[in-house]
């Protein structure tokens, strides 16, 4: 299937169906030399696996993944990275209704529109098991931005009219929703357990910043920074907005408000060129200005719901139908992590595409080899 790869210096391509036997991902253009294990690709499959609490499905995988290639001594080779892991918790039968039924807020219709044929067990590749493989090259991908100072994190900003109130990325890990304040998450999960006994499903917002990046990153034109940071967090099957710092409150603001002003600051290391704000979300013109890099993502409603819905299926007959399985009432907590790898592959593949655009740094490179 077309358009399953990402990336132009750093590729990953993802693999697999929902029910199938396997998902993963080959993952291109790796440097040789960085430390990677299986337990570092782990701990961020297991923020994304299904069955860890009750606002999650009760699908429940162990998501173990195993490395294939790419990999000797505990350091990358350079050579294309392949990572698998099996599905185990497949429940088919459920689905059996959905061959020729299609799903509202789904993209079953669409499939068939495309292709004539599809895989229902779940949605095949428009699952959203689907982006396992997205998660593996985002862990690899983060590895990589660690050695040179970015650290990437996502959070749950909202849930419903949920929103967190207070900012302590240390309180993410705390709650079942991921999001930086306990007691909004505690109201945000007795919202969530409603809907789940109403039969019904909620969205929300999820936030991702990116620090450390260097300022010079982007393209002018076509592949501008946040052009390709939108494409890839828009990829996601379930995200249906993308905003950068300010966002779509600039079109209230006055120019005044908007423009951010620089100012020159001195540390150790020398004279350097900042902001005192950060309505551009830390880009300028397609290229980051230095500034963390700010994102927001807007996540639908998990379109499958228990509750009776009026639908069609493929021999034009009107129907009602109540999709059975095991569902996230929420997909937000889950996605964080997608959201937080989308942006870490796309800054990596636009790091080494940036050592391109000045020979400076490919001299750089090439001293520091020999």
């Amino acid at each position: 299937m077309a358009g399953s790869s990402f990336g132009k210096s750093f590729v990953v391509t993802t693999f697999g169906e929902s029910h199938g036997v396997a998902l993963g991902a080959i993952v291109d253009g790796v440097p040789a030399g960085i430390e990677l294990s299986e337990e570092d690709i782990q701990k961020f499959l297991d923020r994304r696996k299904p069955g860890q609490s009750t606002v999650t499905t009760s699908r429940n995988e162990n998501d173990k993944c195993r490395i294939y290639s790419g990999v000797f001594g505990g350091k990358t080779t350079g050579t294309p990275i392949m990572v698998m892991l099996e599905n185990q918790s497949q429940r088919s039968q459920d689905y059996d209704e959905l061959a020729i039924t299609y799903r509202p807020g789904h993209a079953d219709f669409s499939f068939d529109s495309k292709f004539g044929f599809r895989d229902y067990r779940g949605g095949g590749r428009s699952s959203g098991r689907e982006t396992i493989g997205r998660v593996i090259g985002g862990a690899i991908a983060i590895k990589a931005l660690e050695m040179l100072g970015i650290k990437v994190q996502a959070f749950t900003q909202s849930i419903g009219n949920v929103y967190a109130e207070n900012f302590n990325l240390e309180e993410c890990s705390e709650n079942d929703v991921y999001m930086p304040d306990n007691e909004a998450a505690a109201k945000a999960v007795e919202l969530i357990k409603r809907a789940k006994e109403e039969k019904d499903s909620l969205g929300g917002i999820i936030g991702c910043i990116a620090t450390g990046v260097m300022p010079g990153l982007g393209e002018p034109v076509f592949d501008k920074l946040d052009a390709r940071l939108s494409a890839a967090v828009m990829s996601i099957g379930a995200i249906k907005g993308v905003e950068f710092g300010a966002g779509f409150h600039v079109s209230t603001m006055k120019g005044s408000q908007n423009n951010d002003p620089f100012f020159v600051d001195e540390d150790d290391t020398g004279l350097h060129i900042r902001k005192k704000t950060n309505m551009s979300g830390g880009i300028l013109g397609g290229i980051s200005d230095g500034s963390p890099i700010i994102i927001n993502a807007a996540v639908k409603p998990t379109p499958s719901i228990a509750r009776e819905q009026e639908t069609v299926n493929a021999i034009n007959e009107e129907v009602e139908l109540e999709i059975k399985g095991r569902h996230d009432p929420v997909i937000v907590p889950r996605a964080v992590v997608v959201v937080e790898s989308m942006v870490a592959i796309t800054l990596f593949d636009m790091v080494l595409e940036n050592m391109k655009s000045k020979m400076d740094n490919v001299l750089k490179v090439y001293k520091d080899k020999i």
